[in-house]
């Protein structure tokens, strides 16, 4: 069964740093794009950023967060996609969200969220001024 799990939200004040983890199972998302949205309450999902699969690497920023966040792979596991966060403020309180494709390349759609094929349940994060 094909699974992806996030990790690493929590609480921070702002101006601080967090790093979330998206570890995939079930399928072999090192060939797959992998993705990080957020749901702010009351809004609808947005993207944050992506990365190609297949060892592309290519990464992908929507303005949301541009200058913040840093999408990559772990070089240890490349089923696993990470965000590392930083300068994060009370407006990025939110539910992140990780996502697959099952395709290598994220494309030039990729920030809409219903073309993905695969999400996590989310993870909280939330900042406190």
């Amino acid at each position: 069964q094909v699974g992806l799990v996030e990790s690493g939200g929590g609480s921070v004040q702002a101006g601080g740093s967090l790093r979330l983890s998206c570890s995939a199972s079930g399928y072999t998302y090192e060939s797959g794009c992998m993705g990080w949205f957020r749901q702010r309450p009351g809004e609808e999902r947005e993207a944050v950023a992506s990365i190609n699969g297949d060892g592309d690497s290519t990464t992908y920023y929507s303005d949301t967060m541009k200058g913040r966040v840093t999408i990559s792979r772990d070089s240890n596991n490349q089923n696993t996609a990470l965000l590392q966060m930083n300068s994060l403020q009370p407006v990025d309180t939110a539910v992140y969200y990780c996502a697959a494709f099952r395709r290598p390349r994220c494309g030039i759609n990729w920030r809409v969220a219903s073309l993905w094929d695969y999400w996590g349940q989310g993870t909280q994060v939330t900042v406190s001024s």
